[in-house]
């Protein structure tokens, strides 16, 4: 393989010949000629190209003789259950389960939702959709039912697979009880519901709407892959949005798999047999491309662990796996590794553990802070490789290219722009800002392959959210600098986004259910440094003008509402009722500088406020109950 500088100077110079080169890598059922043209009115990747993204992932394998090699290894500590699937094995029982779906009317463009817990069944459900060459949509499991009706409304699935329960460490979640709860508010209920019935959590399915998952794969019939267009949607993944519009990332079905093919030699150094392992979630993009479709694409062992990184049972979960399953390449969020940190400061739970078939370990999802990346080095005899990007490019944009060769590690900085990503920085007005100058970071269109080319039914969204504020660039929504050597560094959100343990939660969501509160007159929701966490929401709240003041009631409620509306997974605990929010003259509340003063202390005086006073209330209110720094990090 050529060197990062020769791959990234022929990807931004000679971009088609770059990708069809690289497309070369699958096996297309009819191969693109074109690298790029124009699909109802867009310029697309690979517009002439047939393939099926199932195909590559299981049928490939097994016609080249690898049948018998693993495909996917189950491991859930919470359980006490390991099974492993061959490639044959994984592809009779998805070419099952999509016959099953075709029989209750799954076809091809159709859209499915999935809201399952971490087991194999979940990744059997989103191959057997794309074999049909139908849309699945995931929906992970933590949400509430509120968040999966609005999705559901959106997407307007033909079908709902779910499994009878989730499991959080020792706690049973009725996934069921939820599904049910979603559909009765949702406008648009799917017609059937599919149910993985699990032994922890057994229940009696009744009316017409409701199938057993066992029973349909009794009766399912084999089928064969369905050809696709490269331009065909693979799937619908939602981000954080405002109540009631989600925000449907599309991804199509030929890009996606050439990039992920190529990212998992240039970026994760990953050969096919190896086993790969990203400790993530299906219901987040790193599921969709990291657990599911690029190890199995490339031909790579992958691992799905329905377990924590402690408390299942404890620190040694993470070098237990890596050790009893030989991983070669691991990935997961700073947060994770953070938890182990706290409870194991020595690494002590790693001895006994033999993980020396480890080559290098990746981390993404929100910033890798530098303490973290020290403890890591400390601890490993391999690379530490911090790198940056989001559901919607659906792969890399930021990488220390360990696949292409090591380059320097700087602390702080996701690395350098992957090829085929022209990632720059500029200001306020799209001009390009120099070396260390602090701007938005944009990234150069045309996009590479595998990154969203619209939201779901709604391209006028996609084009005021992505390519609006910067013409001529994608606009990531998050700030940062590059340096004088090409590292990337980004600061974080500039959006009202937040990472929550590399999850990313809209603020702005949670505002517009706790000012909805009757006694609430307004509020602000920001998101503050936590050590263990990266970022946990907090709420400032002003009462109602005769609202009787009980602000730990209020608290409560509002807490309680987060909780049923978006879920535990926003880990919202506190809301403050004060007296005022600081506002600009013209009535803007100043939300970055709330956050400085929980994050540092204090904040510097905009010259806008309209009243300096209310910054020493606002500081006084967070002292007193602990919030940022004035208080006591997350456990």
């Amino acid at each position: 393989m050529s060197t990062y500088s020769e791959q990234r100077q022929q990807a931004l110079s000679e971009p088609g010949a770059f990708w069809l080169e690289q497309a070369q890598r699958l096996a297309w059922m009819e191969p693109p000629t074109q690298a790029m043209g124009a699909v109802d009115g867009r310029q697309r990747w690979f517009p002439d190209g047939v393939l099926n993204t199932c195909h590559l992932a299981l049928d490939v394998h097994v016609d080249a003789g690898r049948g018998d090699d693993p495909a996917l290894i189950y491991d859930s500590p919470v359980t006490g259950t390991k099974k492993t699937y061959s490639f044959r094995q994984l592809r009779d029982e998805v070419s099952r389960f999509a016959g099953a779906l075709r029989q209750i009317g799954v076809e091809k463009g159709d859209r499915v939702i999935i809201y399952m817990p971490m087991i194999p069944e979940a990744a059997i459900a989103m191959l057997a959709v794309a074999r049909l060459g139908a849309i699945h949509s995931v929906v992970f499991g933590g949400f509430a039912p509120n968040e999966l009706a609005v999705r559901i409304d959106d997407a307007r699935p033909r079908v709902l697979l779910t499994a009878s329960c989730g499991i959080e460490i020792t706690r049973e979640i009725p996934y069921k009880d939820l599904v049910d709860a979603a559909i009765e508010a949702s406008q648009h209920p799917p017609d059937r519901v599919v149910v993985f019935e699990r032994p922890q959590h057994p229940l009696t399915l009744s009316g017409d709407r409701d199938l057993d998952w066992s029973t349909l794969m009794a009766v399912g019939k084999p089928v064969d892959p369905v050809p696709v267009k490269a331009t065909d949607p693979l799937y619908i993944l939602y981000t954080s949005g405002t109540t009631g519009r989600p925000k449907g990332v599309v991804r199509d079905n030929g890009g996606y798999a050439v990039a992920l093919r190529y990212s998992m030699a240039a970026i994760y150094g990953a050969d096919p047999g190896d086993v790969y392992w990203a400790a993530s979630d299906v219901g987040w993009v790193v599921g969709h491309s990291y657990i599911v479709y690029a190890p199995l694409i490339t031909g790579c062992t992958t691992i799905l662990y329905e377990g924590k990184p402690i408390r299942t049972p404890d620190a040694s979960a993470f070098w237990r796996v890596m050790s009893e399953h030989r991983v070669n390449v691991f990935f997961t969020a700073p947060t994770a590794f953070r938890a182990i940190k706290k409870v194991d400061p020595d690494a002590t739970k790693k001895a006994g553990h033999d993980i020396s078939s480890l080559k290098a370990v990746f981390l993404a999802g929100e910033r890798l802070d530098p303490p973290t990346l020290s403890w890591l080095n400390g601890i490993l005899d391999v690379p530490v490789i911090d790198h940056w990007w989001q559901t919607e490019s659906g792969w890399p944009m930021v990488a220390n290219p360990f696949g292409l060769g090591m380059m320097t590690v700087k602390s702080g900085s996701a690395g350098v722009p992957v090829p085929g990503y022209d990632v720059q920085i500029v200001d306020e007005e799209s001009h390009l800002l120099g070396p260390r100058e602090i701007g938005d970071v944009v990234v150069k269109l045309p996009l590479p392959p595998g990154c969203l080319p619209t939201l779901w039914q709604d391209d006028a969204r996609f084009e005021d959210a992505y390519l609006a504020p910067h013409p001529g660039f994608y606009h990531t929504a998050d700030g940062g600098y590059i340096d004088e050597d090409g590292y990337v560094f980004i600061m974080g959100r500039t959006d009202d986004n937040i990472n929550v343990a590399g999850h990313r939660l809209s603020t702005g969501e949670m505002e517009e259910i706790v000012g909805a509160h009757p006694a609430v007159a307004e509020c602000a929701v920001v998101g503050i440094a936590d050590a263990l966490k990266g970022q946990l929401p907090v709420g400032f709240v002003v009462l109602k003008d005769g609202v009787a003041p009980d602000p730990i009631g209020i608290e409560r409620e509002l807490v309680a509402t987060i909780r049923a509306e978006i879920g535990p997974i926003a880990c919202f605990r506190q809301a403050l009722v004060v007296g005022r929010l600081p506002k600009t003259r013209s009535g803007k509340i100043l939300r970055k500088t709330i956050r400085r003063i929980a994050d540092q202390g204090s904040a510097p005086v905009p010259a806008t406020i309209d009243d300096p006073i209310i910054l020493k209330e606002i500081q006084a209110a967070m002292r007193a109950r602990g919030v940022g720094v004035f208080g006591p990090r997350s456990d």
